[in-house]
């Protein structure tokens, strides 16, 4: 009966759950924002990183390489349109 109880699956669910009570104690407490932006970015790249492993079996596949490289890949070019649209409408380059 062990093995059919999914353990990692519930310790995953119970770990978001603490993410997202973090997440929810940093917007009704009152500190500065440098502080508070610091630990929502870090609890949400946790938290996807769990939701990927946990949840959608990333690490679990024989082609695990091809899929974490493409997450990687989707990364930079997500994080290379939002510093490139800063850049060009924000800051004026």
């Amino acid at each position: 009966m062990k093995e059919l109880f999914p353990l990692k699956q519930v310790m995953g669910f119970v770990f978001s759950l603490l993410l997202t009570a973090v997440a929810l104690t940093v917007y009704f407490i009152d500190i500065s924002f440098t502080n508070g932006m610091t630990i929502l970015l870090f609890t949400a790249f946790i938290q996807a990183a769990v939701q990927l492993v946990v949840f959608m079996h990333a690490g679990e596949s024989e082609d695990k390489g091809s899929i974490f490289t493409s997450i990687y890949y989707a990364v930079f070019i997500a994080l290379a349109t939002i510093f490139g649209s800063l850049l060009t409408l924000v800051w004026g380059y």
